[in-house]
């Protein structure tokens, strides 16, 4: 069930680099989901994307190369209190990967039953809220956010 939103320019702008990055994961032979952190006060600090295939390593989930990619260039302390923009919505790995960094915000574009209509196969049941209701701290998850942009790019892998 999709809830109406309003959101930020900025968070559009924010969602808008996450898609163009799943696009280019799309282009590099990877799955198409890319993924932006936002820091806690607002500035952009990263953009990531899927490389499960060109780095041959099964969690390369966007949202999870991210989070490594923020640690290790910038200190845990940046993800503490950011936001992700998720061009999909975050599996259970990339959700608890997101939560144990400290993020405290995710912002979705498509939503986990468009990417299971476009992509089919696997899926772990439980959505990214799901996976995070009642943590502690307390992880926000808000979407869809340019949903239908994103469904677009996935639209492209389930053709090529």
């Amino acid at each position: 069930m999709s809830v109406a939103m309003t959101f930020k320019a900025n968070e559009t702008d924010a969602m808008r680099l996450a898609i163009d990055a799943s696009a280019q994961a799309l282009a590099a032979g990877d799955m198409p989901f890319g993924a932006t952190l936002v820091s806690a006060q607002g500035e952009l600090l990263l953009v990531a994307a899927n490389n499960q295939n060109s780095a041959a390593d099964c969690t390369g989930h966007a949202e999870l190369v991210l989070v490594r990619e923020a640690q290790k260039k910038l200190g845990l302390a940046a993800l503490q209190g950011a936001t992700v923009y998720a061009s999909g919505e975050p599996c259970a790995m990339c959700s608890g990967a997101m939560f144990w960094g400290g993020i405290r915000r995710v912002v979705y574009a498509a939503s986990q039953a468009q990417i299971a209509q476009a992509l089919g196969g696997p899926l772990l049941p439980k959505t990214c809220a799901e996976v995070l209701t009642g943590a502690s701290p307390a992880m926000q998850v808000d979407g869809p956010l340019l949903g239908d942009e994103a469904y677009a790019v996935l639209r492209k892998f389930a053709s090529a």
